[in-house]
């Protein structure tokens, strides 16, 4: 009898330590799909992640209407281990109405070293008096850099129309994202917003050349998939996806995704700038993860574009067929 309770004692511990070392999908434990809320005075928009070391890394624009009635907006990031407890929100960029760095495409490793790639935003003297008032023709695209994700360097200037190309005539641009060719090895892509997507390349992150454009609309996420890249993009409203083996030719794929919009008043007015992680293999998540901004209950042109824009989260296995928290039956 003394030895089957050792044996039975022996094998719930055992049971205890096989529980507590297996993984938990994270996703399951998120209360709501609204990760950072926005209010009268606060906007969270256009989000980037990175996902290392166990952390979730989200980086994104954060708009703030003082008290004097002046608007400002910055690049933010905070990080997590769980999606549910974050940590203080750390600004990244200066506060300054010419500039007002924003939208975080993504973050690569390059060189030893961390590359975010951002965005100006210009709009001097802007009020919430005129509000919504969007970025002047002067916006253009930047990187910022840094060896432990704490500490970051000055913007520098993406010349993605080529070293001959003045910044005054590089024309409107906005929404960068870097990307590393799936065929040839140290070539590195920067989509973004002008004439639908742009797409210029380069060896080294400083010289670039234009290649290019197709019909899009902006927040350009790009993923690599069987041996197709997989561009998301945002128009109108919802979030989209087309596909292409060149960067040449590209097919719209899939529906337009707007996934719980018809029940969320915090995403009424436009859903948008959905990012996508390729988290299949992590045992955490096991899924694609998308985050996105959603504002409401106006619309953007209506008032809720600099405030009322929430961060949400949901996930996919297939990236047609999507669940949130609190979701019952995937949609």
């Amino acid at each position: 009898m003394h030895i089957l309770l050792l044996w039975l004692y022996i094998g719930c511990q055992l049971l205890k330590v096989w529980t507590n070392s297996t993984p938990k999908n994270i996703l399951a434990e998120i209360p709501s799909p609204v990760l950072f809320q926005g209010d009268d005075h606060t906007a969270y928009r256009d989000p980037a992640v990175l996902y290392y070391n166990n952390t979730i890394y989200l980086f994104f624009t954060l708009v703030r209407i003082e008290d004097s009635g002046k608007v400002y907006s910055y690049t933010a990031m905070s990080q997590s281990k769980d999606l549910r407890r974050w940590s203080r929100i750390q600004i990244l960029t200066p506060r300054d109405q010419r500039l007002d760095y924003s939208s975080p495409g993504n973050i690569i490793r390059y060189n030893n070293e961390w590359v975010l790639c951002l965005q100006t935003y210009p709009r001097p003297d802007y009020t919430v008096q005129q509000m919504p008032r969007f970025g002047s023709g002067d916006a253009r695209l930047f990187t910022i850099r840094s060896r432990d994700l704490r500490y970051w360097s000055q913007p520098e200037l993406l010349r993605v129309k080529g070293p001959t190309v003045s910044e005054h005539d590089m024309g409107r641009m906005i929404d960068p994202y870097l990307l590393a060719d799936k065929d040839e090895p140290g070539k590195w892509w920067c989509f973004y917003k002008q004439n639908g997507v742009s797409m210029s390349y380069s060896y080294n992150l400083h010289d670039w050349t234009y290649f290019g454009h197709t019909d899009s609309g902006e927040n350009a996420c790009v993923l690599v998939e069987n041996n197709e890249y997989v561009l998301i993009h945002s128009p109108k409203n919802g979030i989209a996806i087309k596909r292409s083996t060149d960067l040449r030719t590209w097919k719209d794929w899939g529906n337009l995704i707007t996934l719980g919009q018809a029940d969320w008043p915090w995403a009424k007015g436009r859903l948008t700038a959905g990012t996508v992680l390729n988290m299949k293999n992590e045992p955490l998540f096991g899924k694609y993860v998308m985050f996105f901004h959603g504002s409401g209950p106006l619309t953007e042109e209506a008032g809720d574009f600099d405030k009322n824009a929430s961060i949400g989260i949901a996930w996919s296995d297939d990236l047609k067929t999507w669940n949130w928290p609190g979701l019952q039956t995937p949609r």
